[in-house]
């Protein structure tokens, strides 16, 4: 029962961070290099912050807590990166980033999955860890589409061809 249980949080924290993955690369395809690193204002990140703290958040809590290798994050440099990188190479960082953190949920043990950890600074199961990791990347991706349809005032389509309205079943 344990294995069931855990197969069946792992391919559905897989399935969620493929899901961010398509959204977000849907976003970006209508932003140019430049549209990447605009802050709308002062109190706001570019997309390309925001990526690189996915990226950073994600290469924190699963890929070197629940994977078990060095925390070498600099959070505070995600946010104060203005350019340097290009829409392809943030979508490719993002990307290996979240295969990576794929490998590591995978491959989890279910005591691995129970055992708590300290990250950043609070104490979390594995699961936690997960959940963290996957929720996060969801709110960032959430920001990043708000972003895109607000700049560039277009529906992004991330369900076109998929009829929403279908009632729930057994």
């Amino acid at each position: 029962m344990e294995e069931k249980i855990r197969e069946e949080f792992v391919q559905n924290s897989l399935y969620r961070l493929d899901e961010n993955m398509r959204m977000n690369f849907i976003s970006l395809k209508h932003l140019s290099d430049e549209d990447i690193w605009k802050r709308p204002n002062e109190s706001l990140n570019s997309i390309g912050n925001l990526i690189l703290h996915i990226c950073g958040n994600m290469t924190q809590y699963v890929i070197a807590s629940l994977g078990g290798t060095e925390d070498i994050r600099e959070r505070d440099v995600e946010f104060t990166v203005e350019s340097g990188y290009t829409k392809k190479e943030l979508l490719q960082k993002l990307a290996d980033t979240v295969e990576a953190a794929k490998r590591v949920i995978n491959d989890a043990k279910v005591d691995q999955l129970v055992r708590k950890r300290e990250v950043q600074g609070f104490y979390f199961s594995g699961i936690g860890v997960v959940l963290h990791a996957v929720e996060h990347y969801s709110y960032h991706t959430g920001q990043i589409a708000f972003w895109v349809k607000q700049v560039k005032n277009m529906d992004l389509g991330f369900y076109d061809g998929q009829d929403l309205n279908v009632k729930n079943s057994d």
